[in-house]
């Protein structure tokens, strides 16, 4: 007689939490079957735009941060209306805006940092809640998505771009790909100068690159630990002596990684940030 296998398979259960998906399932509750739209056909390019699930939670944190700065703001309004500090939850999130706008855009772009403060608090703020996500229970990391860090990446790359063409202009610009030699002049410099180009473009494709990489990088693998530090109760189920044992070991190591995971959500949102302000100051400044 054969016997069905039971087995659980951790691999499967990885990628089914981690992967991106056509359903949302808050089992037991209900499932959420999203639209399925045609494929476009460009030349011969196919592209699907259908929502997925790292759409729905992107599209959930997107709300997150509107939310929060609304209600800040409104809480802001009331309580300097009456004379009144700001306290509370309206002090908390204006002392995380203060701070990055302050610290992270104008300290690291200069001057003219306070215009592209919103464009980093909204990287800021977004990316902490995606990462969030992933840490509630239904919840999922869009951030764990290459696609979307990716994209994240890509809109930061234009921002520096464009706003050092806008800054420096076309000749300021075009020196950021072929710099000056100092001390190196006539027929060497200008062969060094050309040499160089390739180098200087490969340098502004990979600012993006490791954006995208490491916030990806980062939220995937915390995600992977806990996955299978949990697989590991199932594994061992069959013994039944060391059940309770193993059960409670990897329970307190999956909490502590668990509490990890919310700095590591906060600490890659702040590192982003950071990072893509820093780059926009670089372009910023010829020098």
């Amino acid at each position: 007689m054969i016997q069905e296998s039971h087995e659980l398979d951790i691999g499967e259960v990885l990628l089914h939490h981690t992967a991106d998906a056509w359903t949302v399932n808050f089992e037991p509750l209900f499932t959420i079957h999203l639209p399925r739209w045609p494929d476009l056909h460009i030349g011969t390019w196919t592209v699907n735009l259908s929502p997925t699930k790292h759409v729905f939670f992107m599209i959930v944190a997107a709300l997150l941060v509107f939310l929060t700065m609304k209600l800040a703001g409104r809480q802001l309004e009331r309580q300097r209306a009456g004379t009144r500090a700001p306290r509370g939850y309206a002090n908390a999130i204006e002392a995380f805006v203060l701070f990055v706008r302050n610290e992270i855009a104008i300290a690291n772009i200069g001057h003219d940092g306070a215009k592209f403060a919103p464009l980093i608090m909204a990287l800021f703020f977004f990316i902490l809640y995606s990462n969030l996500l992933g840490l509630v229970p239904w919840g999922s990391t869009p951030t764990g998505n290459l696609a979307v860090t990716g994209a994240l990446a890509i809109l930061v790359f234009f921002v520096i771009e464009i706003a050092g063409f806008l800054k420096l202009g076309p000749g300021g610009y075009m020196r950021t790909i072929f710099p000056k030699m100092p001390g190196v002049s006539g027929v060497g410099g200008a062969v060094l100068t050309i040499a160089m180009a390739p180098i200087e473009i490969l340098g502004k494709l990979v600012k993006p690159f490791a954006l995208a990489v490491r916030l990806f990088g980062n939220m995937t693998a915390g995600h992977f630990v806990i996955l299978s530090l949990f697989g590991i109760i199932f594994l061992f189920g069959d013994l039944a002596v060391w059940n309770w044992g193993i059960g409670i070991i990897t329970a307190a190591l999956v909490v502590g990684i668990m509490l990890l995971e919310l700095i590591v959500a906060f600490l890659q949102a702040y590192v982003f940030a950071l990072l893509s302000a820093v780059f926009i100051g670089l372009m910023q400044h010829e020098h």
